[in-house]
């Protein structure tokens, strides 16, 4: 009767660059940070692939009661939201508002704050070869890991990562325990949101999530009345998902099941746990904001430590 996405943005821009780097941030058209023709294609295929793979359950019109979209407040992911809905949810029939144009406009809800060479044919510098590349990338994955698992996993799932399992078990509950319209919520946002979510799930592969990848939860009824959970991970666009299992549970979870298995991860008062006074408002924000915290002065450091590099 449900099913819950959360999904990385498409390919962008570089966020920063080396201080030596020659391509600068006005040779990008819009900057560093920003989603590319690419990374609006990588979407719109997800969204291609959501709209087929859902044929039979999800309303084939656009409707506001089905369906719910959210992003993080970045240029990025908004507009890969916005991409993602042209592919899920074009115009038919009465909703076509221009005969020239296969697109309509759809609400995108905001919480407040392969190789680029390949891609966009730029030259890459002359020290990043392939083998510092793969170097690279497994730095990438052990920033991911050393920020939200390796040391006191648990503990720290419970204030980033295990939010937005609690966020998407309270949906998923709601739907099973009413006639709840809505069938379809999305979630638009990081690498570091899809990581953290599957860390706290202790179902990470360990890799860097790649763009578009995309997280399902779906909510299944069985014949005997009961409700269960299927995890799905869709990392490459060439083949379908793959199936995740919580660990201590079946492919097909039982929801009190699951809800008892993720409830170590999972905090009623995120602002009292870390401290905060105010509220965090947006549960797919925590993780990413936390990251882009120690990101930047990691960043800084590195600036001020390394500036031939």
């Amino acid at each position: 009767p449900t099913a819950t996405k959360v999904f990385r943005h498409g390919d962008r821009t570089p966020v920063v660059n080396f201080p030596t780097d020659p391509h600068k941030e006005s040779e990008w058209p819009q900057g560093f940070g920003q989603l590319t023709k690419t990374g609006m294609q990588q979407l719109f295929k997800l969204g291609q692939y959501t709209r087929e793979r859902y044929s039979n359950f999800l309303n084939s019109t656009y409707n506001r009661q089905e369906f719910y979209i959210q992003s993080t407040d970045y240029d990025r992911t908004i507009m890969s939201a916005q991409s993602y809905l042209s592919g899920l949810f074009p115009p038919t029939s009465s909703q076509i508002w221009n005969p020239e144009l296969l697109w309509q406009p759809i609400p995108v809800h905001v919480l407040q704050k392969s190789t680029d060479q390949g891609i966009h044919n730029y030259t890459l510098p002359v020290w990043a070869t392939k083998d510092v590349i793969d170097k690279m990338e497994k730095l990438a994955e052990l920033s991911l890991l050393s920020l939200f698992g390796l040391y006191k996993t648990e503990e720290k799932s419970r204030l980033q990562g295990g939010v937005l399992v609690n966020a998407i078990l309270k949906s998923i509950k709601q739907a099973a325990n009413s006639s709840k319209q809505r069938k379809m919520e999305v979630y638009s946002a990081h690498d570091t949101t899809l990581g953290a979510l599957q860390i706290a799930l202790n179902i990470f592969n360990g890799k860097l999530p790649p763009y578009a990848s995309c997280q399902f939860f779906e909510l299944y009824q069985e014949s005997s009345g009961q409700y269960s959970i299927e995890m799905h991970y869709r990392n490459d666009s060439s083949k379908d998902p793959y199936v995740l299992t919580l660990p201590g549970c079946t492919s097909s979870c039982p929801l009190e099941k699951f809800a008892e298995l993720v409830s170590p991860v999972i905090t009623e008062n995120w602002s009292k746990e870390c401290g905060k006074k105010d509220k965090m408002k947006g549960s797919v924000t925590a993780p990413y904001f936390l990251h882009k915290t120690w990101r930047q002065k990691l960043y800084q450091w590195r600036r001020n430590n390394y500036q031939d590099i």
